[in-house]
Protein backbone atom coordinates (compact mmCIF):
# COMPACT_ATOMS: atom_id res chain seq x y z
CA UNK A 1 0.00 0.00 0.00
CA UNK A 2 1.08 3.59 -1.01
CA UNK A 3 1.43 6.39 1.98
CA UNK A 4 -0.99 9.36 1.54
CA UNK A 5 2.87 10.94 2.29
CA UNK A 6 3.50 10.14 -1.01
CA UNK A 7 0.50 11.35 -2.61
CA UNK A 8 1.13 14.72 -1.46
CA UNK A 9 4.33 15.84 -1.87
CA UNK A 10 6.36 18.90 -1.40
CA UNK A 11 8.33 20.20 -4.49
CA UNK A 12 8.66 23.18 -7.42
CA UNK A 13 6.22 24.26 -10.19
CA UNK A 14 5.04 24.28 -12.63
CA UNK A 15 4.64 20.48 -13.03
CA UNK A 16 4.77 17.69 -10.68
CA UNK A 17 4.92 15.11 -14.05
CA UNK A 18 7.43 17.23 -16.30
CA UNK A 19 9.34 19.21 -13.20
CA UNK A 20 9.22 17.49 -9.74
CA UNK A 21 9.50 13.60 -11.64
CA UNK A 22 12.24 14.41 -13.86
CA UNK A 23 13.80 15.95 -11.48
CA UNK A 24 13.84 12.78 -9.21
CA UNK A 25 14.45 10.74 -12.04
CA UNK A 26 17.70 12.49 -13.00
CA UNK A 27 19.02 12.69 -9.10
CA UNK A 28 18.36 9.05 -8.89
CA UNK A 29 20.77 8.33 -12.09
CA UNK A 30 23.32 10.18 -10.80
CA UNK A 31 23.25 8.40 -7.63
CA UNK A 32 23.26 5.13 -9.24
CA UNK A 33 26.18 6.39 -11.24
CA UNK A 34 27.99 6.75 -7.74
CA UNK A 35 27.03 3.54 -5.83
CA UNK A 36 28.19 1.53 -8.99
CA UNK A 37 31.23 3.30 -9.06
CA UNK A 38 31.08 5.05 -12.54
CA UNK A 39 30.28 8.58 -11.74
CA UNK A 40 34.19 9.79 -11.21
CA UNK A 41 34.82 7.75 -14.81
CA UNK A 42 31.42 9.72 -15.95
CA UNK A 43 32.71 12.58 -18.84
CA UNK A 44 29.38 13.50 -20.25
CA UNK A 45 25.51 12.64 -19.77
CA UNK A 46 23.06 12.45 -22.31
CA UNK A 47 19.31 13.26 -21.22
CA UNK A 48 16.26 12.30 -23.96
CA UNK A 49 13.44 13.37 -23.63
CA UNK A 50 10.57 11.31 -24.96
CA UNK A 51 6.70 12.11 -25.59
CA UNK A 52 4.79 14.65 -23.31
CA UNK A 53 8.03 15.39 -21.46
CA UNK A 54 9.71 16.48 -24.72
CA UNK A 55 6.33 18.43 -26.37
CA UNK A 56 5.77 20.57 -23.56
CA UNK A 57 9.19 20.22 -21.62
CA UNK A 58 10.38 23.43 -22.20
CA UNK A 59 7.43 25.39 -20.87
CA UNK A 60 6.90 22.76 -18.13
CA UNK A 61 10.49 23.12 -16.92
CA UNK A 62 11.39 19.52 -17.86
CA UNK A 63 14.61 21.10 -19.18
CA UNK A 64 15.91 22.96 -16.44
CA UNK A 65 14.32 20.47 -13.70
CA UNK A 66 16.66 17.60 -15.43
CA UNK A 67 19.49 19.69 -14.94
CA UNK A 68 18.90 20.18 -11.60
CA UNK A 69 18.53 16.81 -10.80
CA UNK A 70 21.43 15.49 -12.38
CA UNK A 71 23.50 18.60 -10.18
CA UNK A 72 21.63 17.06 -7.26
CA UNK A 73 18.64 19.06 -6.74
CA UNK A 74 15.93 16.96 -4.56
CA UNK A 75 12.57 18.93 -5.12
CA UNK A 76 11.32 18.83 -1.57
CA UNK A 77 13.99 21.03 -0.87
CA UNK A 78 14.98 23.31 -3.62
CA UNK A 79 14.87 27.00 -3.21
CA UNK A 80 13.74 28.34 -6.54
CA UNK A 81 16.03 31.33 -5.66
CA UNK A 82 18.66 28.86 -5.77
CA UNK A 83 17.89 27.07 -8.50
CA UNK A 84 17.91 29.54 -11.16
CA UNK A 85 21.18 31.03 -9.89
CA UNK A 86 22.43 27.23 -10.64
CA UNK A 87 20.95 27.17 -13.76
CA UNK A 88 21.81 30.39 -14.99
CA UNK A 89 25.87 29.23 -14.27
CA UNK A 90 24.95 25.92 -16.34
CA UNK A 91 23.88 27.88 -19.40
CA UNK A 92 26.76 30.62 -19.09
CA UNK A 93 29.39 28.37 -18.69
CA UNK A 94 28.19 25.50 -20.54
CA UNK A 95 28.93 22.90 -17.67
CA UNK A 96 27.30 21.59 -14.40
CA UNK A 97 28.54 19.87 -10.79
CA UNK A 98 27.45 16.02 -11.48
CA UNK A 99 25.64 15.45 -8.56
CA UNK A 100 27.39 18.42 -6.58
CA UNK A 101 31.25 16.45 -6.38
CA UNK A 102 32.70 16.47 -9.90
CA UNK A 103 32.31 19.17 -12.98
CA UNK A 104 31.73 18.06 -16.33
CA UNK A 105 30.93 19.68 -19.60
CA UNK A 106 26.81 20.02 -20.03
CA UNK A 107 25.47 22.02 -22.59
CA UNK A 108 21.57 21.56 -22.58
CA UNK A 109 21.26 22.62 -26.21
CA UNK A 110 22.94 19.61 -27.41
CA UNK A 111 23.51 17.45 -24.38
CA UNK A 112 19.32 17.35 -23.72
CA UNK A 113 17.29 15.66 -26.54
CA UNK A 114 13.91 16.58 -27.07
CA UNK A 115 12.41 13.66 -28.27
CA UNK A 116 8.95 14.31 -29.17
CA UNK A 117 8.63 11.67 -31.95
CA UNK A 118 8.86 9.22 -29.56
CA UNK A 119 5.80 8.01 -27.66
CA UNK A 120 6.95 4.79 -25.30
CA UNK A 121 4.12 1.97 -24.73
CA UNK A 122 4.68 1.93 -21.13
CA UNK A 123 3.96 5.44 -20.78
CA UNK A 124 3.93 8.82 -22.93
CA UNK A 125 6.27 10.56 -19.93
CA UNK A 126 9.65 8.59 -20.80
CA UNK A 127 12.98 9.64 -19.82
CA UNK A 128 16.11 8.25 -21.33
CA UNK A 129 19.71 9.00 -19.61
CA UNK A 130 23.47 7.65 -20.83
CA UNK A 131 26.36 8.00 -19.46
CA UNK A 132 29.95 8.39 -21.08
CA UNK A 133 33.52 8.13 -20.28
CA UNK A 134 36.31 10.09 -21.71
CA UNK A 135 37.12 8.21 -24.66
CA UNK A 136 33.16 7.66 -25.49
CA UNK A 137 32.57 4.74 -24.32
CA UNK A 138 29.00 4.18 -23.01
CA UNK A 139 29.24 3.64 -19.15
CA UNK A 140 25.15 3.21 -18.62
CA UNK A 141 22.15 3.73 -19.81
CA UNK A 142 18.45 3.58 -17.85
CA UNK A 143 15.39 4.39 -18.88
CA UNK A 144 12.75 6.05 -16.72
CA UNK A 145 9.37 7.42 -16.75
CA UNK A 146 7.68 10.27 -14.45
CA UNK A 147 4.19 9.03 -14.28
CA UNK A 148 2.36 11.55 -12.48
CA UNK A 149 2.40 13.32 -9.28
CA UNK A 150 6.42 13.38 -8.94
CA UNK A 151 5.97 9.45 -8.86
CA UNK A 152 8.94 7.81 -11.20
CA UNK A 153 9.24 4.49 -12.31
CA UNK A 154 12.35 2.40 -14.22
CA UNK A 155 11.70 0.53 -17.07
CA UNK A 156 11.68 -2.79 -15.39
CA UNK A 157 9.23 -1.37 -12.67
CA UNK A 158 6.58 -0.80 -15.77
CA UNK A 159 7.03 -3.95 -17.14
CA UNK A 160 6.52 -6.20 -14.36
CA UNK A 161 3.38 -7.59 -13.89
CA UNK A 162 1.92 -8.05 -10.85
CA UNK A 163 1.01 -11.77 -9.53
CA UNK A 164 -2.70 -11.37 -9.76
CA UNK A 165 -5.94 -9.25 -10.91
CA UNK A 166 -5.78 -7.76 -7.21
CA UNK A 167 -4.01 -4.44 -6.91
CA UNK A 168 -0.58 -4.72 -6.47
CA UNK A 169 0.13 -3.23 -3.19
CA UNK A 170 3.74 -3.47 -0.97
CA UNK A 171 3.98 -2.66 2.31
CA UNK A 172 1.95 -4.61 4.67
CA UNK A 173 -0.93 -2.59 6.57
CA UNK A 174 -3.91 -3.29 9.00
CA UNK A 175 -6.28 -2.56 6.72
CA UNK A 176 -5.12 -2.93 3.13
CA UNK A 177 -7.84 -2.39 0.44
CA UNK A 178 -7.55 -1.96 -3.47
CA UNK A 179 -10.99 -0.93 -4.01
CA UNK A 180 -13.41 1.68 -2.43
CA UNK A 181 -15.81 -1.07 -2.44
CA UNK A 182 -13.13 -3.08 -0.23
CA UNK A 183 -12.14 0.36 2.11
CA UNK A 184 -16.27 0.69 2.63
CA UNK A 185 -16.52 -2.44 3.75
CA UNK A 186 -13.73 -2.24 6.39
CA UNK A 187 -14.96 0.71 7.98
CA UNK A 188 -18.57 -1.49 8.22
CA UNK A 189 -16.55 -4.11 9.56
CA UNK A 190 -14.52 -1.74 12.30
CA UNK A 191 -16.59 1.48 12.94
CA UNK A 192 -13.94 3.63 11.93
CA UNK A 193 -13.69 6.32 9.47
CA UNK A 194 -12.19 6.79 6.50
CA UNK A 195 -9.09 9.15 8.50
CA UNK A 196 -8.58 6.89 11.05
CA UNK A 197 -8.28 3.80 9.16
CA UNK A 198 -5.92 5.31 6.89
CA UNK A 199 -3.97 6.81 10.16
CA UNK A 200 -4.14 3.27 10.96
CA UNK A 201 -2.75 1.72 7.73
CA UNK A 202 0.18 4.57 7.75
CA UNK A 203 2.01 2.90 11.17
CA UNK A 204 2.78 0.65 9.28
CA UNK A 205 5.44 3.14 7.51
CA UNK A 206 6.49 5.06 10.46
CA UNK A 207 5.19 6.16 13.98
CA UNK A 208 2.01 7.95 14.35
CA UNK A 209 3.75 10.99 15.42
CA UNK A 210 5.91 11.36 12.58
CA UNK A 211 2.75 10.74 9.69
CA UNK A 212 0.88 13.64 11.79
CA UNK A 213 3.79 16.03 11.81
CA UNK A 214 4.04 15.32 8.12
CA UNK A 215 0.49 16.09 7.68
CA UNK A 216 1.02 19.00 9.42
CA UNK A 217 3.79 20.07 7.22
CA UNK A 218 1.72 19.75 3.96
CA UNK A 219 -1.03 21.62 5.34
CA UNK A 220 1.66 24.59 6.34
CA UNK A 221 3.36 24.12 2.85
CA UNK A 222 -0.04 24.67 1.21
CA UNK A 223 -1.00 27.38 3.51
CA UNK A 224 2.62 29.15 2.99
CA UNK A 225 1.83 28.70 -1.07
CA UNK A 226 -1.32 30.37 -0.99
CA UNK A 227 0.25 33.35 1.44
CA UNK A 228 2.94 33.76 -1.53
CA UNK A 229 0.86 33.62 -4.41
CA UNK A 230 -1.44 36.92 -2.67
CA UNK A 231 1.51 38.65 -2.10
CA UNK A 232 3.17 38.10 -5.52
CA UNK A 233 1.78 40.65 -8.39
CA UNK A 234 2.91 41.07 -11.88
CA UNK A 235 3.35 38.82 -15.27
CA UNK A 236 3.78 35.07 -14.89
CA UNK A 237 7.10 34.05 -16.90
CA UNK A 238 6.64 31.70 -20.33
CA UNK A 239 5.93 34.90 -22.75
CA UNK A 240 1.95 34.64 -22.41
CA UNK A 241 2.14 37.43 -20.70
CA UNK A 242 -0.58 36.23 -18.13
CA UNK A 243 -0.94 38.77 -15.09
CA UNK A 244 -1.41 37.36 -11.47
CA UNK A 245 -5.16 37.87 -10.29
CA UNK A 246 -5.05 35.94 -7.07
CA UNK A 247 -3.85 39.32 -5.55
CA UNK A 248 -6.27 41.72 -6.61
CA UNK A 249 -8.73 39.37 -6.02
CA UNK A 250 -7.53 38.93 -2.62
CA UNK A 251 -7.60 42.93 -1.86
CA UNK A 252 -11.45 43.43 -3.03
CA UNK A 253 -12.05 40.52 -0.56
CA UNK A 254 -10.26 41.93 2.59
CA UNK A 255 -11.65 45.30 2.07
CA UNK A 256 -15.23 43.59 2.54
CA UNK A 257 -14.90 40.46 4.36
CA UNK A 258 -18.37 40.17 6.10
CA UNK A 259 -20.45 40.52 2.58
CA UNK A 260 -23.63 38.73 2.65
CA UNK A 261 -23.23 38.36 -1.06
CA UNK A 262 -24.16 34.58 -1.66
CA UNK A 263 -21.70 34.09 -4.04
CA UNK A 264 -18.63 35.42 -2.30
CA UNK A 265 -18.13 32.06 -1.40
CA UNK A 266 -17.07 31.56 -5.18
CA UNK A 267 -14.38 34.45 -4.95
CA UNK A 268 -12.67 33.03 -1.97
CA UNK A 269 -12.39 30.09 -3.42
CA UNK A 270 -11.69 31.05 -6.37
CA UNK A 271 -8.60 33.38 -4.72
CA UNK A 272 -7.06 31.04 -2.89
CA UNK A 273 -6.96 27.95 -5.39
CA UNK A 274 -5.66 31.05 -8.50
CA UNK A 275 -3.07 31.99 -5.52
CA UNK A 276 -1.56 28.47 -5.72
CA UNK A 277 -1.49 28.40 -9.25
CA UNK A 278 -0.08 31.34 -10.24
CA UNK A 279 2.50 30.45 -7.80
CA UNK A 280 2.93 26.97 -9.78
CA UNK A 281 3.11 28.81 -12.94
CA UNK A 282 6.14 30.89 -11.56
CA UNK A 283 8.11 27.82 -10.65
CA UNK A 284 7.43 28.20 -6.92
CA UNK A 285 6.94 25.61 -3.91
CA UNK A 286 3.79 23.75 -4.40
CA UNK A 287 1.74 20.38 -3.14
CA UNK A 288 1.41 17.90 -5.24
CA UNK A 289 -2.46 17.69 -4.47
CA UNK A 290 -2.35 14.96 -6.26
CA UNK A 291 -0.61 16.85 -9.43
CA UNK A 292 1.09 20.37 -9.15
CA UNK A 293 -1.44 20.91 -12.18
CA UNK A 294 -3.86 20.78 -9.77
CA UNK A 295 -2.37 21.93 -6.77
CA UNK A 296 -4.84 24.73 -5.83
CA UNK A 297 -7.95 22.83 -5.17
CA UNK A 298 -7.25 20.95 -2.38
CA UNK A 299 -5.38 23.92 -0.55
CA UNK A 300 -8.22 26.60 -1.60
CA UNK A 301 -10.89 24.21 -0.02
CA UNK A 302 -9.09 23.58 3.44
CA UNK A 303 -8.74 27.57 3.81
CA UNK A 304 -11.72 28.26 3.81
CA UNK A 305 -13.45 25.49 5.91
CA UNK A 306 -10.54 24.21 7.97
CA UNK A 307 -10.84 26.91 10.77
CA UNK A 308 -11.93 28.12 14.03
CA UNK A 309 -13.86 30.52 15.05
CA UNK A 310 -11.26 32.48 15.54
CA UNK A 311 -10.33 32.44 11.75
CA UNK A 312 -7.02 30.18 12.74
CA UNK A 313 -6.20 26.93 11.09
CA UNK A 314 -7.98 24.13 13.25
CA UNK A 315 -5.42 21.45 12.92
CA UNK A 316 -7.20 18.26 13.57
CA UNK A 317 -9.79 19.17 10.42
CA UNK A 318 -7.20 19.94 8.34
CA UNK A 319 -5.47 16.44 9.18
CA UNK A 320 -9.15 14.89 8.82
CA UNK A 321 -9.52 16.51 5.20
CA UNK A 322 -6.05 15.45 4.27
CA UNK A 323 -6.15 11.56 5.63
CA UNK A 324 -9.53 11.11 3.82
CA UNK A 325 -8.79 12.88 0.46
CA UNK A 326 -5.53 10.82 0.72
CA UNK A 327 -6.85 7.56 0.71
CA UNK A 328 -9.72 8.86 -2.28
CA UNK A 329 -5.90 9.96 -4.10
CA UNK A 330 -4.52 6.54 -3.46
CA UNK A 331 -7.15 4.74 -5.22
CA UNK A 332 -6.68 6.58 -8.42
CA UNK A 333 -3.28 6.22 -8.25
CA UNK A 334 -3.44 2.54 -7.78
CA UNK A 335 -6.37 1.84 -9.66
CA UNK A 336 -6.15 4.21 -12.84
CA UNK A 337 -3.81 7.21 -12.90
CA UNK A 338 -2.83 10.54 -11.90
CA UNK A 339 -1.04 11.56 -15.24
CA UNK A 340 -2.35 14.42 -17.47
CA UNK A 341 0.20 12.88 -19.94
CA UNK A 342 -2.11 9.61 -19.63
CA UNK A 343 -5.47 10.27 -18.65
CA UNK A 344 -5.64 14.16 -19.61
CA UNK A 345 -6.84 16.77 -17.08
CA UNK A 346 -9.36 14.41 -15.87
CA UNK A 347 -6.70 12.79 -13.81
CA UNK A 348 -5.29 16.27 -12.48
CA UNK A 349 -7.94 18.41 -11.83
CA UNK A 350 -10.79 15.84 -12.03
CA UNK A 351 -8.87 13.70 -9.08
CA UNK A 352 -8.17 16.89 -7.01
CA UNK A 353 -12.09 17.89 -7.28
CA UNK A 354 -12.45 14.02 -6.56
CA UNK A 355 -10.26 14.21 -3.28
CA UNK A 356 -11.83 17.65 -2.30
CA UNK A 357 -15.33 16.89 -2.33
CA UNK A 358 -14.29 13.31 -0.19
CA UNK A 359 -12.34 15.34 2.17
CA UNK A 360 -14.88 18.11 2.63
CA UNK A 361 -17.84 15.65 3.23
CA UNK A 362 -15.78 14.24 6.04
CA UNK A 363 -15.07 17.42 7.80
CA UNK A 364 -18.95 18.17 7.75
CA UNK A 365 -19.69 14.82 8.98
CA UNK A 366 -20.26 12.64 6.25
CA UNK A 367 -20.27 9.03 6.47
CA UNK A 368 -18.13 6.89 4.43
CA UNK A 369 -20.90 6.25 2.12
CA UNK A 370 -21.03 9.80 1.54
CA UNK A 371 -17.73 10.32 0.94
CA UNK A 372 -17.35 7.75 -1.58
CA UNK A 373 -20.18 9.69 -3.04
CA UNK A 374 -18.99 12.40 -2.69
CA UNK A 375 -15.79 12.02 -4.57
CA UNK A 376 -17.41 9.91 -7.13
CA UNK A 377 -19.44 12.91 -8.06
CA UNK A 378 -16.62 15.40 -8.19
CA UNK A 379 -15.04 12.64 -10.72
CA UNK A 380 -18.14 12.27 -12.59
CA UNK A 381 -18.59 15.62 -13.22
CA UNK A 382 -15.15 15.71 -14.82
CA UNK A 383 -15.14 12.75 -16.71
CA UNK A 384 -12.99 13.94 -20.35
CA UNK A 385 -11.77 17.13 -19.29
CA UNK A 386 -8.88 17.39 -21.43
CA UNK A 387 -5.05 18.70 -21.02
CA UNK A 388 -4.40 21.51 -23.49
CA UNK A 389 -2.28 23.52 -22.61
CA UNK A 390 -1.48 26.99 -23.79
CA UNK A 391 1.70 27.04 -25.16
CA UNK A 392 2.57 24.21 -23.27
CA UNK A 393 2.94 26.55 -19.88
CA UNK A 394 0.55 26.06 -16.89
CA UNK A 395 -1.50 28.95 -17.14
CA UNK A 396 -4.15 28.42 -19.63
CA UNK A 397 -6.80 27.12 -18.65
CA UNK A 398 -5.16 26.04 -15.66
CA UNK A 399 -5.36 28.23 -13.63
CA UNK A 400 -8.84 29.06 -13.60
CA UNK A 401 -9.70 25.53 -14.15
CA UNK A 402 -8.19 24.93 -10.54
CA UNK A 403 -10.95 27.92 -9.34
CA UNK A 404 -13.61 25.71 -11.04
CA UNK A 405 -12.57 22.74 -9.65
CA UNK A 406 -12.47 23.95 -6.09
CA UNK A 407 -16.09 25.09 -6.53
CA UNK A 408 -17.43 22.08 -8.11
CA UNK A 409 -15.87 19.79 -5.17
CA UNK A 410 -17.76 21.83 -2.57
CA UNK A 411 -20.50 21.48 -4.77
CA UNK A 412 -20.09 17.68 -4.92
CA UNK A 413 -19.92 17.61 -0.89
CA UNK A 414 -23.06 19.56 -0.68
CA UNK A 415 -24.77 16.89 -2.97
CA UNK A 416 -23.61 13.65 -1.22
CA UNK A 417 -24.72 15.03 1.98
CA UNK A 418 -28.23 15.84 0.68
CA UNK A 419 -28.69 12.34 -0.33
CA UNK A 420 -30.53 9.91 1.89
CA UNK A 421 -31.67 6.05 1.21
CA UNK A 422 -29.69 4.08 -1.10
CA UNK A 423 -26.17 4.50 -2.47
CA UNK A 424 -25.55 6.23 -5.44
CA UNK A 425 -26.12 4.52 -8.62
CA UNK A 426 -22.58 5.09 -9.79
CA UNK A 427 -20.10 3.99 -7.47
CA UNK A 428 -16.80 5.22 -7.14
CA UNK A 429 -15.11 2.56 -8.29
CA UNK A 430 -16.70 2.34 -11.16
CA UNK A 431 -16.33 5.90 -11.79
CA UNK A 432 -12.63 5.68 -11.39
CA UNK A 433 -12.27 3.03 -14.35
CA UNK A 434 -14.75 5.05 -16.48
CA UNK A 435 -11.90 7.79 -16.47
CA UNK A 436 -9.34 4.84 -17.00
CA UNK A 437 -11.24 4.14 -20.09
CA UNK A 438 -11.90 7.73 -21.11
CA UNK A 439 -7.94 8.23 -20.95
CA UNK A 440 -7.20 5.24 -22.88
CA UNK A 441 -9.63 6.14 -25.61
CA UNK A 442 -8.55 9.65 -25.35
CA UNK A 443 -6.83 11.47 -28.23
CA UNK A 444 -2.82 12.16 -27.74
CA UNK A 445 -3.91 15.80 -29.09
CA UNK A 446 -5.60 16.24 -25.42
CA UNK A 447 -2.98 14.74 -23.31
CA UNK A 448 -0.45 17.37 -22.37
CA UNK A 449 1.12 17.86 -25.25
CA UNK A 450 -0.32 21.27 -26.31
CA UNK A 451 -1.13 19.60 -30.28
CA UNK A 452 -4.65 19.91 -29.80
CA UNK A 453 -7.76 21.94 -28.15
CA UNK A 454 -6.87 25.30 -26.67
CA UNK A 455 -3.23 24.98 -27.77
CA UNK A 456 -3.80 25.08 -31.27
CA UNK A 457 -6.39 27.47 -31.45
CA UNK A 458 -5.57 30.34 -29.05
CA UNK A 459 -3.16 32.53 -31.10
CA UNK A 460 0.22 32.79 -28.69
CA UNK A 461 1.52 36.70 -28.71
Amino acid sequence: MLSVLDIFRIGIGPSSSHTVGPMRIARTFVRMLDKAGKLGRTSRVAVELQGSLALTGVGHGTVDASILGLMGFAPDRTCPDEAAAALATVHAEKSLDLGGKMRIDFDPATDIDLAGHIIPDLHPNGMVLRAYSNDGALLSERTYFSTGGGFVASQAQLKRKPEDDRINTGTPVPHDFGSAAELLAICRETGLPIAQLVLANEDAFRPQEKTLAGIDRIAAAMDQCIDRGLSQRGILPGGLRVERRAPELWDKLSANPQSNEREQLFDWLNCYAMAVNEENAAGGRVVTAPTNGAAGIIPAVIRFYCVTAGETPCRDSRRTFLLTAGAIGLLYKQRASISGAEMGCQGEVGVACSMAAGGLAALWGASPVQIASAAEIGMEHNLGLTCDPVGGLVQVPCIERNAIGAVKAVNAARLALHRTGAESLVSLDQVIETMRQTGLDMSNKYKETSQGGLAVNVIEC
